[in-house]
């Protein structure tokens, strides 16, 4: 009976997890269908968990603890509240960026990086199976672009539908996210939690290989710039990786890293020469879809209050100032980020912000490196071979970090709570979960 409860307890647990997933993953899913109140239930139950697992495991504190540039970025978020323009707004999103950050911690507290794995795996796979269903759904029966169901739009601008109908056209589609990028980004995410399941066998492989199958084509379905660049960086990241892992000499793996290294700046150097032709076949025009322009807004936003910013507000308000100029709207479409998360954390939190900030992104990125190529002792299993596991944190990392020059979603859903989830398994990656 003992052991039943447990088993029962643990399946709860893991439904928590896949809904907590879900929820940072594709927050505007449950925003356009259960409206904004919806949403807030949902993560006010979310929360409540994350508080009573963090409480209950507390304890075990002392041997997963908030890394101190993640402590010391949400301490500078709630002092920015003092010389803030828009103090109640920093107020919100500093409790908002604690509440993923709990998240996060309830999750390190409670599961093993494999666990981890699976349960990001069934959050994907949900959402990457219902994006297809979607779309093919408003294609065959709907066959016409619609809004969010509770909205009620004067003029509606394509960037306001929910499904474009576009499943059979060959445009880009935007699956239950509502949000081409974000659905092709996810797809990336599942390429490589799917690709570790399948070289793990941690889940049978056909459903591993299927789910990969149609990350992929998701991903060219989506057709996102962003998720391309960001696609290429992880696999180069991913190769020499494999390579540092398969060789076992020190002068070997210094001959890897300068190779690795030479191929890298070749490649850059490259690229710029070629950015015409790249920005091209992507689909892109010189501006990077209006991004030029609203970075030099923000960059002249940021030069007025260049130390402190002008206080946190994660993704912006439209109608708060200094955030509903004339330069952020584009195309009439109202841009509520910087489209580049470093630039969103000067112009809110100042050079000071952006110091904590890179703090805590390189010593996370160093920590999940090692943790893939240099810990024997916690990366190999008893054959002495590396677990593939012990490869997903950095690689998610990468392509974060990736994303993060073109998007601002690492400090809010999905970005924070991975930022942060890393930044504190990867601390002390030997520790078990509790059972």
């Amino acid at each position: 009976m003992v052991t039943s409860g447990i088993g029962r307890s643990r399946r709860w647990l893991s439904i928590y997890a896949v809904a907590l997933f879900f929820t940072v993953l594709s927050g505007d899913t449950e925003r356009y269908g259960l409206t904004w109140y919806g949403w807030g239930a949902i993560i006010a139950v979310l929360f409540t968990i994350s508080l009573i697992l963090v409480i209950r495991a507390r304890h075990r504190w002392r041997f997963i603890g908030l890394p101190f540039p993640l402590l010391g970025f949400l301490i500078l978020a709630f002092l920015s509240i003092a010389w803030s323009d828009y103090p109640q707004w920093s107020a919100v999103a500093a409790v908002s960026t604690l509440l993923t950050v709990v998240g996060a911690f309830a999750l390190a507290l409670t599961f093993s990086l494999p666990e981890l794995i699976r349960l990001f795996g069934h959050a994907l796979r949900i959402i990457l199976a219902a994006s297809i269903l979607f779309e093919l759904a408003v294609s065959i029966f709907v066959r016409h672009p619609f809004t969010p169901w509770w909205t009620h739009y004067a003029v509606v601008h394509p960037a306001d539908n929910w499904s474009r109908d576009l499943l059979f056209t060959g445009d880009r589609i935007q699956g239950i996210m509502g949000n081409s990028d974000l659905l092709g980004f996810v797809a990336l995410l599942g390429v490589l939690v799917f690709a570790i399941e399948f070289a793990s066998r941690s889940i049978p492989r056909v459903i591993s290989a299927i789910f990969l199958l149609l990350a992929l084509v998701e991903i060219g379905l989506t057709r996102s710039a962003t998720v391309f660049v960001a696609g290429a960086i992880v696999a180069v990241a991913a190769i020499v990786l494999l390579i540092i892992r398969h060789t076992t000499t020190q002068r070997g793996r210094r001959i890897a890293w300068i190779s690795s290294l030479v191929v890298v700046l070749i490649g850059i150097g490259g690229a710029i020469l070629i950015r015409g032709t790249i920005l091209q076949l992507l689909g892109k025009t010189g501006t990077l879809t209006g991004r030029t322009k609203i970075w030099a807004a923000v960059i002249q936003l940021a030069e007025q209050r260049p130390a402190a910013g002008w206080g946190w507000i994660t993704y912006w308000v439209p109608h708060v100032p200094p955030y509903n100029l004339k330069a952020f709207n584009i195309g009439g479409v109202q841009y509520l980020q910087a489209h580049d998360a470093w630039l969103d954390v000067w112009v809110q939190l100042g050079i000071i912000g952006l110091i904590v900030f890179a703090a805590l992104a390189i010593s996370t990125l160093v920590r999940s490196w090692e943790l893939a190529i240099d810990r024997p002792q916690f990366a190999a299993d008893r054959s002495g071979r590396y677990d593939p596991a012990t490869l997903l944190p950095v690689l998610v990392l990468i392509a974060l970090l990736a994303q993060s020059i073109a998007e601002s979603r690492l400090l809010i859903e999905y970005g924070m709570l991975l930022l942060a989830l890393i930044a504190i398994k990867t601390k002390r990656p030997d520790v078990p979960a509790e059972t």
